[in-house]
């Protein structure tokens, strides 16, 4: 579906991916984690198209992705971003509905088809008696759940998320992810998240892709990957890893060397 070879990119004069390669395939949930400045979202931002790596290439369904025009990559791809969403002045319908632009005719006009989309992602997103507030009258949850909405609309394959639990309480934190893998399975998505709560990639994510020093750590199933040996040395920290009760995936419990 989408996929780096080699990559390389630098930031602020730093290289940060030092040949990055790996493959994210169709219908399946994959958190991308790792310490504080290892190039996570700078990977993401290279896979949506925003930026262009210094080497390597990133490819989708087979082409670079720099040989589609914007238009068409935005067809196939939505980015949840941090801060994303216009804060005051229009309405909940309005901002659902842009995410039709990149199907919208010379002159700006709609099909059918665009307004069913928008309003069974109204519907969906729960979103349907709040249709006509403005985006200042909501909630941070509420608002959430709009961005969303926005990315449902637009009717992507491939659904990028970068630190979407950042800023939200647990109970928001659970909302969101739930939604997101619920429209994940339902549609055959392949969702990309950034994320920096190891629980919560492992109670959500099919894979985890481990970023450490500029290259992949790790990569595979949480069961796989989140062991108190890598977790020690990819992030510096003690931990004891248990089951869920509920689903058995990994947790993790830091362990405090504080003494007193």
């Amino acid at each position: 579906m989408i996929e780096v070879r080699e990559v390389i990119q630098d930031v602020n004069g730093r290289q940060v991916l030092k040949g990055v390669s790996f493959t994210f395939q169709k219908d399946r949930m994959y958190g991308i984690i790792g310490p504080n400045g290892v190039g996570k979202s700078t990977l993401l931002h290279l896979l949506s198209g925003v930026d262009r790596p210094k080497q390597g290439e990133v490819l989708l369904s087979g082409r670079p992705l720099t040989s589609y025009p914007r238009k068409m990559i935005a067809k196939q791809m939505a980015v949840l971003q941090q801060n994303g969403l216009p804060p005051v002045g229009f309405t909940v319908r309005e901002v659902v509905s842009m995410g039709r632009y990149p199907y919208q005719n010379w002159l700006g006009s709609e099909d059918e088809d665009s307004v069913k989309l928008v309003e069974e992602s109204l519907v969906a997103m729960g979103l349907k008696e709040l249709e006509l507030r403005t985006m200042d009258q909501l909630s941070g949850g509420e608002r959430q759940r709009v961005a969303l909405a926005k990315l449902m609309a637009q009717g992507p394959a491939i659904l990028l998320l970068d630190e979407p639990t950042t800023y939200l309480d647990i109970g928001f934190q659970s909302q969101l992810m739930d939604t997101v893998r619920a429209w994940q399975r339902k549609s055959g998505l392949t969702v990309i998240a950034v994320l920096h709560d190891l629980n919560l990639a492992a109670l959500y994510c099919d894979e985890l892709v481990v970023l450490h020093q500029g290259k992949i750590e790790a990569a595979g199933t949480p069961q796989q990957v989140l062991t108190t040996s890598l977790i020690e040395q990819v992030y510096e920290t003690k931990t004891t890893v248990i089951s869920h009760p509920i689903t058995g995936v990994p947790q993790m419990m830091l362990q405090p060397n504080f003494k007193g």
